[in-house]
């Protein structure tokens, strides 16, 4: 299945802000579709509204959980404040990914 125009730039931004060794964006849209939240209804046409990401790179090295959560939405930091409502991030280094 091709990637949507959101799924696309969050490639884009995490490339360009982290090269990633590893980079997975599942769109999770579909399991969301019609839930309720602050500011109206999720399930947009075409979705793209919530997001399971995958991120491998060494710039998380000697980064906590938080930093490096902190660092993916500061890269996405437009995307959130519109069209993606929901982004679960699983972000590891080179090492932790060998090891996992």
């Amino acid at each position: 299945m091709p990637e949507g125009p959101i799924a696309s730039i969050i490639r884009e931004k995490l490339q360009a802000g982290l090269s990633p060794t590893h980079l997975e964006i599942e769109d999770d849209s579909g399991r969301h579709a019609g839930h309720h939240h602050e500011g109206g209804v999720d399930g947009r046409a075409g979705g793209e509204s919530h997001f399971n990401l995958t991120v491998v790179s060494a710039a998380f090295e000697g980064q906590g959980r938080v930093q490096r959560q902190r660092a993916v939405n500061a890269l996405l930091r437009e995307e959130l404040a519109g069209p993606v409502h929901a982004l679960s991030i699983r972000a590891l280094t080179p090492a932790e990914a060998g090891a996992a």
